[in-house]
């Protein structure tokens, strides 16, 4: 896992309003702004891996997605905290 991504994803989190999530893009734009489509490529591993230790949740359309199976646009938030 790349320890860049994780902090630059926990960091923007951490901003936000319970409940409220961040895009690929923008967690990719928070590592290298100049070469933030590089990173891209590096956030969907991450977020798989927060994700599968029940660190992050990946959602889709608003909705909790599987972390093995999703596709198309998606979306980090962090867990829950009733849960």
């Amino acid at each position: 896992m790349s320890a860049e991504v994780e902090a630059a994803i926990f960091d923007l989190l951490s901003k936000l309003p319970p409940g409220k999530s961040v895009s690929p893009e923008e967690v990719a734009r928070a590592v290298d702004p100049a070469g933030w489509r590089r990173e891209l490529g590096k956030v969907r591993p991450v977020a798989v891996g927060l994700a599968r230790a029940g660190k992050l949740v990946i959602t889709r359309h608003g909705k909790p997605a599987d972390p093995e199976k999703f596709k198309g646009v998606w979306r980090m938030r962090l867990p829950d905290q009733a849960s």
